[in-house]
């Protein structure tokens, strides 16, 4: 038997499944963001400060290390020269040329720190020697962000009543300098590391040629295309701290590594011809 209720649901098409007014389960996505927003754990990350991230460094000496690299082996190769030629130089610059930019990195990083440190002194001296004037500063930055009347003034106030903070906020907002100080000596060796590691796949083919002689027939076709796969390897690495799609990044990185390839080699053969 149909019942009215029934027929009703037949007539007017509806759905005869019982309603399900269970609540749904919510996005992981969704989940994960409210755990990660949790009052006690916004505290730990706000107490720990940032996180140094070294992939700058590792990007800068991985594929500074595979181009100059490989413009040794491109020209070395376009002039006609022998294999062990390529190895030792390869070598070289591995050690020299790796060594040299590591050295930079570090000294470039620690002179920012010690920038940091410097202007950090210059507003303690500033606001031990004229507090009116610094805190109109303050004044004008929050003034800027939109803070207006009272609620501008109790900003200026919590502000400027702590020494440190006040001095944090010169140093973030007049002069647009990170707090947190980039460790210069892993900062320079992962430069290095990522030099070494990555500029030695140029020469993989020709350093097997010389373990395993006549291992592989065409060791210039080999490095060209272990360089390239280096490349959009960083490239692709790259793109997931930056927030560009791994494709474009890695593509973009085999771009710019060509060209210096294509330059080497090209003035290979140009020396060539004039020394030759």
């Amino acid at each position: 038997m149909v019942n009215p209720e029934q027929a009703e649901g037949i007539s007017s098409g509806k759905s005869l499944q019982p309603e399900d007014n269970s609540p749904q389960p919510e996005d992981k996505s969704l989940e994960h963001f409210k755990a990660h927003h949790h009052p006690r754990l916004i505290a730990k990350r706000l107490a720990d400060g940032p996180e140094s991230v070294f992939i700058k460094d590792f990007v800068y000496g991985a594929v500074d290390g595979a181009i100059t690299t490989f413009a040794i082996v491109a020209g070395v190769a376009g002039a006609g020269l022998s294999a062990g030629i390529i190895i030792i130089l390869g070598f070289a610059n591995l050690l020299a040329d790796g060594f040299s930019m590591a050295v930079s990195n570090y000294l470039g990083t620690r002179a920012e720190n010690q920038h940091r440190i410097n202007v950090r002194q210059m507003e303690l001296d500033e606001i031990e020697q004229f507090p009116e004037g610094e805190k109109e500063e303050v004044r004008q930055i929050f003034a800027r962000k939109g803070f207006k009347g009272k609620l501008l003034e109790d900003a200026v106030e919590v502000i400027t009543a702590d020494r440190e903070k006040w001095i944090d906020t010169m140093v973030q907002e007049e002069h647009g300098l990170s707090l947190q100080d980039h460790d210069a000596f892993k900062a320079g060796l992962a430069t290095f590391v990522a030099f070494c590691l990555v500029g030695f796949v140029p020469l993989i083919t020709y350093v097997a040629n010389w373990i395993f002689p006549g291992t592989i027939a065409n060791p210039f076709f080999w490095s060209i295309l272990l360089t390239g796969i280096a490349f959009f390897w960083v490239g692709a690495v790259k793109g997931q701290f930056v927030s560009q799609h791994w494709l474009l990044s890695g593509l973009e990185t085999v771009g710019v590594g060509g060209i210096a390839a294509g330059m080497a080699y090209g003035v290979g053969v140009l020396l060539k011809g004039i020394v030759g």
